[in-house]
């Protein structure tokens, strides 16, 4: 009896506790994202219970700073332009967001949680993690992207 009620509790804990992942959708809005044949240029990932699920997608940065509330987790695939006058690159930027007022134990899984994401999330340029709504800035963003990048070899003018 012991042994059936601690097997019992032992597969309720892992399955309560265990984040999954919805591959497709979130495998179809990073592909959104990447594709050069469609307006989406950002992806948003959220919880929904256990379960990370793509929540939203769109092209208007303003609503991708939306989608982010204090209490949450979520994370965020973003296309940028960068480059100078001479050569236009696309790049893509991960993002982890951590809200503040997010709980300790749900903080400590934030990391195999996003494990999981970056299982099909794979190819991008720069990788952040946001804790602020302040850097949820698309500024903060395109400089990150363009520090990365390296040399520059344009005349001076960036806009883009």
């Amino acid at each position: 009896m012991d042994f059936f009620f601690l097997s019992f509790f032992m597969f309720y804990v892992t399955q309560t506790l265990e984040t999954h992942i919805d591959r497709q959708s979130v495998r179809e809005s990073y592909n959104d994202v990447r594709s050069d044949f469609t307006e989406t240029n950002w992806a948003v990932f959220q919880f929904e219970g256990n379960q990370i699920c793509s929540k939203a997608v769109g092209s208007d940065f303003a609503d991708f700073r939306t989608q982010f509330v204090d209490d949450e987790r979520a994370f965020g695939f973003v296309r940028i332009q960068s480059g100078d006058e001479m050569s236009k690159r696309t790049k893509f930027l991960f993002v982890t967001w951590l809200g503040p007022n997010v709980s300790t134990m749900k903080r400590a899984r934030l990391s195999s949680d996003k494990a999981l994401v970056k299982e099909i999330i794979m190819n991008f340029a720069v990788e952040l993690q946001i804790e602020t709504p302040d850097e949820l800035n698309y500024e903060f963003f395109r400089e990150a992207v363009c520090k990365a990048g390296g040399a520059n070899y344009g005349t001076g003018v960036r806009e883009l």
